[in-house]
């Protein structure tokens, strides 16, 4: 089992993994498959509630660069975090290919929270909460990271059987969407337990929405469903 380091909000045999994935990030049919096609649905979620031209834009544990690249192209001022190294270099590298400017940075956000409070209009975080030793850390520090009005975009994965078979054993094991051991059941997160840790934070709840993932197409949609993946808005007063 990984072990968290007594200093920072992550496992390192997480990181490794991820880093491991680097050189393959863009490629729409490569192990990220099923990210690329869940990264307009997640745009479009995030330009639906708050707007992108001009906005200052944070994307927490931005991966490659996916999410960030859209929210540039979409209009907004990007600021990137991952702590990666290969993942941000592949981020850095493809941003030169397609020319859209992303400011990508090796940083914890718990330390940009120290660096750079109350900046950010958006603050994105996808598919990271499931994967670090303290969630509510994480979601803390995005809310500090946030201008008064702003607002905080999350997706992770319900701790429900529904998840287990699916996100697990069907897309890890039986189609092999994703690597084995991408997701670990006990770090999902109920939405409740998510609405909690957006409360001790001091932001307000504005949505939740489940995120299907339809393999057969590869196509994603915004579903009433929330018992897999799902999306949630927060705003800090």
């Amino acid at each position: 089992m990984s072990t968290a380091s007594p200093h920072a909000n992550y496992h390192q045999a997480e990181l490794d993994k991820f880093d491991e994935l680097a050189q393959r990030w863009w490629d729409a049919d490569g192990p990220q498959k099923a990210l690329h096609a869940l990264n307009p649905v997640r745009l479009d979620y995030v330009a639906a509630r708050a707007s992108l031209t001009g906005a200052k834009a944070l994307d927490v544990g931005c991966g490659g660069g996916l999410l960030s690249e859209a929210l540039a192209r979409a209009g907004a001022q990007v600021t990137a975090i991952d702590l990666a190294p290969n993942l941000l270099k592949v981020a850095r590298l493809h941003g030169l290919e397609s020319g859209i400017k992303v400011e990508y940075r090796q940083l914890a956000v718990e330390a940009l929270a120290e660096e750079m409070p109350g900046q950010f209009d958006v603050v994105t975080c996808m598919e990271m909460l499931e994967h670090v030793p303290d969630p509510g850390a994480i979601v803390s520090a995005c809310a500090r990271l946030l201008k008064p009005g702003g607002r905080l975009f999350l997706s992770t994965l319900n701790r429900t059987p529904a998840a287990f078979a699916l996100a697990i054993v069907g897309a890890e094991y039986v189609a092999r969407l994703l690597p084995k051991g991408t997701h670990q059941y006990r770090d999902f997160l109920k939405p409740a337990e998510l609405a909690r840790l957006l409360r001790d934070a001091g932001l307000q709840l504005e949505d939740v929405s489940g995120l299907a993932y339809l393999p057969w197409r590869n196509a994603a949609k915004l579903s009433h469903r929330t018992d897999v993946n799902y999306l949630a808005c927060a705003r800090k007063p």
